[in-house]
């Protein structure tokens, strides 16, 4: 992908960089738990780093909404929150709506061809694992949609402020996603309207897949044991 979310360095060059892209993976594939303290002597002692690049670290993490931080408390990995996520959705809806129609109206058709393929990829992984993880950016369909949309401030609002968020909750409530062949179909639909070059479609079929993908998400996350932000 051309555009390089904050969340993502592509080259780290510090001992932090590196730090922070293994605190964030670890983060958001559940090796760190939600809700977990940071104990800075241990995670600095584990990573065999300075406290000083650990901090820097966490800093970039909290820029990245994966870590809090309360004065006289410390700082801590975020915690699952129902009224968190359907703020999360709430944006979503709205942004990634708008980001369809434009992507209807901007996308290349040498990168309408590539959305196409990237849904064809993600039915053969249904086919074989009954599930439709996106865990990889680059074959993440809304990723490339959003990107699509070449509206720069809302690729920065999606991919920045929000992008890690989607992410952290996908991976936890979403594994075994039941959902897969349904969403599936609801993402072929975007795509036709996207090669039809309807936008007001496209927008449609986009705020209608993520109102389905939140209430299912919610009734996911309010079923299981979980740790409030």
């Amino acid at each position: 992908m051309a555009f390089l979310t904050a969340c993502k360095l592509q080259d780290p060059v510090t001992i932090a960089d590196k730090l922070f892209i293994d605190l964030r993976r670890a983060i958001l594939e559940g090796e760190i738990p939600a809700g977990k303290k940071i104990s800075e002597p241990e995670l600095a002692a584990a990573y065999g780093v300075s406290r000083g690049s650990l901090r820097e670290a966490i800093g970039k993490l909290e820029n990245c909404n994966l870590v809090t931080r309360k004065p006289n408390i410390g700082a801590r990995i975020i915690g699952f929150s129902t009224e968190q996520l359907l703020e999360i959705y709430q944006i979503r809806e709205a942004a990634e709506g708008m980001a369809a129609r434009l992507a209807a109206e901007n996308m290349t058709e040498e990168e309408v061809v590539r959305l196409r393929k990237i849904l064809e990829q993600h039915k053969a992984e249904i086919a074989q694992h009954q599930i439709y993880s996106q865990h990889d950016v680059d074959l993440d369909f809304h990723f490339s949609i959003i990107q699509g949309s070449k509206n720069k401030r809302l690729i920065r609002m999606l991919c920045q402020d929000l992008y890690d968020l989607v992410r952290f909750y996908r991976f936890r409530i979403q594994s075994g996603f039941s959902r897969s062949e349904q969403a599936f179909q609801e993402h072929n639909l975007i795509v036709s309207a996207i090669e039809r070059r309807d936008g007001e479609m496209a927008e449609t079929l986009m705020r209608h897949h993520i109102r389905a993908s939140r209430d299912y998400s919610c009734k996911l996350l309010e079923a299981m044991p979980h740790s409030e932000g």
